[in-house]
Formats: structure tokens, sequence, C-alpha cells
């Protein structure tokens, strides 16, 4: 199946829509792949993302997420130290080698999950944070689902094989993005290179890390049912762009396919800001107030990503009956902007008044009505025109 490019317009971070790119497309031989604009949440690629599949060590960041959660509400430290089980000791796959019995500083788990990639590192993690990994996995599945990862199901804390556990690209690509804005402080130890624990020196296993090529995180994973995968970040030139692929057949594959289609996407998009949070889009005649005019300004910012193309031709066009009739108050909407390009979704905000305008008092209005009057007016006040170009 031949992966489409895509675009969205937005503003507002974790809005999702999206609409075929005319101007530029891409195909990969992994299985399943998203890549995504992190501040405007643009889809520009996916390939299979709604698509269940087993997700192997890669499951890791959901149980990092859950930890930081933690240490950010002060319910555990960076400094405890979590007990070793037998049942931790025994995991099988990737390790950092805790030893039987001991007690072992959080931080250094931390360090063994997302360098080193321990399984083990995990269980200890989800038995101190929850006494059981599978009372763990049953809350981490239920607080992923908060998050917006709606076809989730975790059945433990490492991503060991099991049929009931499973994600997909698009709901790992939200829960890379809510791991780098939720916890800035914690997202050093993805682009740390390397770790030693009893003696034993590993390094992190994500391969873009070695490319300087800007990625800074976040985690591979490989399993025979999942193939290779890697939830992979990164920031060039300000914008920041997050890839999730599965299924690749070796881990050259997974190191050059990720590679590839993150340069695509720095390469052909980038992002414009049309209209910051507040800014005034234009300002509207008013109708017996106490000013002329009314400043219709956006509420939130306006950032959208594009092609080079797509931003030729867009078009910001501005809806709205005015004159607006006095007292106007502040919020009050007043129309509608519409941003437009091709093979891009449409995008309607709202147009809010930036200011209060008080009504004229009596004899004002007076004075206006009959100014109007014998300006030769019908006594109504004139219609503006129902689309105004703004750009």
């Amino acid at each position: 199946m031949k992966g489409a490019a895509r675009s969205i317009a937005t503003a507002l971070l974790f809005t999702v829509s999206a609409l075929p790119v005319m101007a530029a497309d891409l195909d990969t031989i992994a299985r399943e792949a998203i890549l995504v604009d992190a501040e405007t949440n643009t889809v520009l690629f996916e390939k299979n993302a709604d698509e269940r599949m087993p997700t192997s060590s890669m499951s890791k960041v959901a149980t990092a997420y859950m930890l930081f959660e933690r240490v950010k509400e002060g319910r555990i430290s960076l400094d405890d130290t979590l007990p070793v089980s037998e049942r931790a000791w025994k995991v099988q796959g990737s390790k950092m080698f805790v030893e039987l019995g001991n007690n072992i500083k959080v931080e250094d788990l931390v360090r063994g999950m997302v360098i080193q990639s321990g399984n083990d590192a995990c269980v200890v993690l989800a038995e101190g944070m929850s006494g059981t990994e599978e009372a763990f996995a049953a809350a981490m599945t239920k607080r992923m689902k908060e998050l917006g990862m709606s076809n989730t199901n975790l059945m433990n804390a490492s991503g060991m094989p099991d049929p009931n556990h499973y994600s997909t690209a698009r709901d790992l690509s939200v829960l890379a993005r809510h791991l780098i804005r939720d916890f800035p402080d914690h997202y050093h130890y993805y682009s740390e290179l390397e770790y030693t624990y009893h003696g034993i020196k590993q390094g992190n296993r994500n391969p873009l890390l070695y490319r300087n090529m800007g990625v800074d995180g976040i985690k591979t994973g490989h399993t025979e049912a999942a193939g290779y995968g890697l939830i992979a970040s990164g920031e060039r030139d300000g914008r920041r762009l997050v890839l999730v692929v599965n299924g690749l057949p070796n881990m050259q594959a997974r190191a050059d396919e990720s590679a590839r289609i993150l340069e695509w996407g720095w390469r052909e998009f980038d992002n414009f800001t049309l209209f910051k949070a507040g800014e005034t889009v234009d300002s509207l005649p008013v109708w017996l107030g106490v000013t002329p005019t009314v400043p219709a300004v956006v509420q939130d910012q306006v950032k959208i990503t594009l092609t080079h193309d797509q931003k030729q031709k867009m078009k910001v066009s501005l809806k709205a009956d005015a004159p607006v009739p006095a007292p106007v108050k502040k919020g009050t909407r007043l129309g509608t902007l519409t941003i437009a390009a091709p093979g891009l979704e449409t995008l309607e905000l709202p147009l809010l008044a930036g200011a209060d305008v008080e009504q004229l008092g009596l004899f004002g209005r007076m004075g206006a009505a009959l100014s109007h009057f014998f300006g030769g007016g019908s006594g109504e006040p004139a219609a503006a025109p129902a689309a105004t170009p703004a750009q």
C-alpha cells in the first residue's frame, strides 16, 4: 500500500484533521508509518497509521511517561530506590542487568530503560509504582487512553510479546508529543548515547542519534512479530518532527528509512505563522459607537504547516456583518477568518472583538442619525462586503 502525504492547518496543538497534499508524495517499505509536525500537529505522511501492531520496546515510552508524571506530581523521586524482585531479575530480552534483591536508584532505572532498553528496569519500575506489573499495565492503558491513544492496550511495562499488547503508529506519535511537551526536564535521557551499570556499558540503540541530523530521541523496538521499529524525534531550524515506523526488515533499513522520511519532512514543508494570539486581523466599522471601528482579532496563534507551493497559492479571507452595532463587548464573535490552499482542508476560525466599544449617548446617536439622513442614507447602516481579502 502506498503512503499518502497529508497536511493540516490548525491553531491548536493536538487537533487532528487531514487532507492529501497534492504537491508532494512519498512511499516507504515500513509496514506502518506516520510523520507529524509536533507544533501544528500536521500529519505530513502516513501509511497504515491506524492498524494495530505489536509495539515491542517502543512501549517503554509509555512506562517512562507514567514515571515522569509521578515525579512531576511529587509521588516519587529520581533519588528514591526500588527493590529488584525475582520476576524482574529473571525477565528475558534486553536488560540493564539488575541484581536480585538489590535496591536501585530510580534515575539509574530510567537510564537502564531508556538507553539500555532494559526489560528488567521496566519491571522494577512497574512493581515500584503499582505493586505488580499487571496492575501497572492496566493503569498505564487507562492513562494512555486519557491522552488520546484510543487504539492502545498494554499488557506489560516493557513490550514483551503478548497478543493483547498493541498500539498504532498514530497513537505512538500522540504519546511522543505528550512526552516531549509534558516533561521537557526529563527528555534529555533519550539523547544520551551510552550508560554503564553493573560494569556493563551499553550504547543507545537509536541509530539516528549518531547521524548528526538533529534527532534527540526517542526509542527503538524489535520483536519477530513487530519487525524493526522506531519512534524518532528531532528539531531543525526551530521545527520539531515526530516519526513512528514499524515492520521494517532489519536494523539498517530502520536507520535508513527513518532518516530519509525525516529529511523529506524537513525539506518539503515549513511552518508559517499567519497571526499571533490576539493580533488584529482587520478593523470593522461600528454603528453608533464612541469609536468608529473595533479591532477583529484571533484568540489563538494561527500557525500552519504547508509546502512552499501551497504557501504561494494560499488565500485568507474575512467574512463579517458590518457595521457592527454598538455597544460591542470585548470577546464577542464578529465574523470568521477562512484559510484555504490547494490540497488543504479549509480552516475557519472565529474573529472576536478585541476591545469594548460603548454606544454613543442620546445626542450622539441623534447627531449620527441626522448626519446619515442628510447625507442621503436610508436610515440603516450599509452592509459590509461578505468577504474581504486579508492577504
